[in-house]
């Protein structure tokens, strides 16, 4: 059996829907949220290049989801004073450390898949 660190026990009832790290965890793990980090591991992004690197993903849904994960503190954000404004992306020191075992579970998934068939 695995223990938990007392002061994360104290702390926290990640159990309890009131627990902000509830909260957090949802925004990390939810449709576009793990994307997003992904896409930010490798270097800072300006939104539109955020929103190429994520097929699929509707700039509204984008917008969503890089606000809850700035205010979560896992990304920063940086608006330049251009006209139009240019705002860039990247992971603060805990969104780093939140997404390493995300890649390394999406390196685990693409290492186990059977290999794709060129069409």
């Amino acid at each position: 059996m695995q223990h938990r660190p007392a002061e994360a026990t104290e702390r926290y009832d990640v159990f309890h829907t009131d627990c902000p790290a509830r909260d957090v965890v949802d925004h990390v793990t939810s449709r576009w949220g793990i994307w997003v980090l992904i896409s930010l591991r490798g270097n800072d992004l300006r939104f539109y290049e955020l929103r190429k690197s994520i097929q699929g993903i509707s700039e509204k849904m984008l917008a969503q989801t890089l606000r809850a994960l700035v205010q979560d503190g896992l990304v920063w954000r940086e608006v330049e004073p251009t006209t139009p404004p240019q705002v860039t992306y990247g992971l603060t020191e805990f969104g780093r450390d939140v997404s390493e075992p995300l890649t390394d579970l999406f390196d685990r998934i693409t290492r186990r898949l059977p290999p794709r068939n060129a069409e």
